[in-house]
């Protein structure tokens, strides 16, 4: 049986979290099981881009800062870290890092921020898609890793936790190569379950005291689901988050789904401990349709080619929020994004669905739009 802790958290106050805290970790045996003195112990925190805390975007600092100063006095060094979307390089980063409140943390609270943004080939030969990654060299110092993923939706794989986080262990900009390998989302969450077997966290906590809901990881809204989960498996931890936010695991969350169907997780082997997940009533959740189920049948190739470019989403710019900074289209993994006239087009027949346009977007200027002939057959 593998444990996923639960405890209810109604707010970001340092003594709320300290105690329920304390409370979550002791259902996995007290943090002092996990944390030795001297050790380099590193949060992969939840850093998509630089958003104030109140955006519910990145990990919490206050969330941050009770769990560093509960490893500080166990002897323990906290180093914070992540990788953004985007280029990565020290200027951002730091810029990151000021506008999420971890800059000001760290100064406080006497904590180390990585710069490092070196990377190096790792050789995986247990994965089922991906045999090898090349991941941030900030994970190489660790005595321990602590994985701090953020609740939220997703516009590609409908939900972002445990598992997802980790893909900021891969530097910048070559997170794009992964998407233009494995476009089927199947395949891009079978990958994400490989490099959570790689990196391996020793212990996930979660921070699911604000989360988002609608079109997330950046563009949604915050929503309380007042709650912290900790778990020393990322994908068990997974399968249990999602009931906060009313998500069949098996039917909508593609890395839950490979999880299973690959034997990494059985459903009937994880242990609930803590306090009961209850999931908010009326939690809005991206439109995303398993459209591959339609083509996976037996129709004709050049039918099944005409019913996709009917069916598809497809990324929309708002010119009322759009400020022409190029992001989209610096980031898009296939090319697919120019700018005219300092505004994104997107050439569709490009255009994989990846949907990092959106996810990295600091304006909330694009939108994923379903033809009206998807919407009609995919109604419910």
């Amino acid at each position: 049986m593998t444990i996923v802790a639960a405890k209810k958290c109604a707010s970001y106050q340092r003594e709320e979290l300290a105690a329920k805290l304390d409370l979550l970790l002791n259902e996995l045996g007290g943090l002092d099981n996990f944390v030795k003195q001297g050790d380099r112990v590193v949060f992969k925190t939840n850093l998509l881009m630089g958003k104030s805390p109140e955006a519910a975007v990145t990990t919490n600092p206050e969330f941050i800062r009770v769990l560093a100063q509960k490893v500080k006095a166990l002897g323990a060094k906290v180093v914070i870290a992540d990788s953004p979307g985007g280029p990565f390089n020290e200027k951002l980063l730091k810029r990151a890092y000021q506008k999420s409140g971890l800059y000001q943390l760290a100064a406080e609270e006497n904590l180390e921020l990585n710069y490092n943004t070196d990377s190096r080939k790792h050789e995986y030969q247990a994965g089922k898609i991906n045999k090898s990654f090349q991941l941030a060299s900030y994970l190489e110092n660790a005595d321990l890793i602590i994985n701090l993923p953020k609740l939220k939706t997703h516009g590609l794989t409908m939900y972002t936790g445990a598992v997802k986080n980790l893909f900021g262990c891969i530097p910048g900009i070559l997170k794009a190569e992964y998407h233009l390998r494995m476009q089927a989302v199947e395949d891009f969450s079978r990958m994400l379950n490989d490099l959570a077997g790689l990196v391996n966290p020793a212990l996930t906590i979660m921070d699911a005291v604000v989360g988002m809901e609608g079109d997330g990881p950046s563009n949604g809204r915050p929503k309380e689901f007042n709650y912290l989960l900790a778990s020393t498996s990322p994908y068990y931890l997974d399968l249990a988050a999602v009931s906060l936010m009313g998500i069949d695991p098996v039917e909508k969350v593609p890395s839950i789904k490979a999880a299973i169907d690959d034997q990494l997780i059985q459903k009937d082997n994880l242990e609930l401990r803590g306090d009961p997940i209850q999931a908010p009533a009326a939690v809005e959740v991206p439109k995303i349709e398993k459209e591959n189920n339609l083509f996976d049948t037996k129709l004709p190739t050049f039918l099944s080619d005409i019913l996709e470019k009917f069916l598809r989403p497809k990324p929309v710019f708002k010119e009322d929020n759009c400020v022409g900074c190029r992001t989209c289209a610096e980031n898009c993994p296939p090319n697919a994004i120019t700018m005219v006239d300092n505004f994104p087009e997107v050439e569709l027949e490009t255009c994989i669905r990846c949907f990092c346009c959106q996810e990295l977007c600091s304006y909330d200027a694009v939108e994923i739009k379903y033809p009206l002939l998807a919407r009609l057959f995919f109604s419910k």
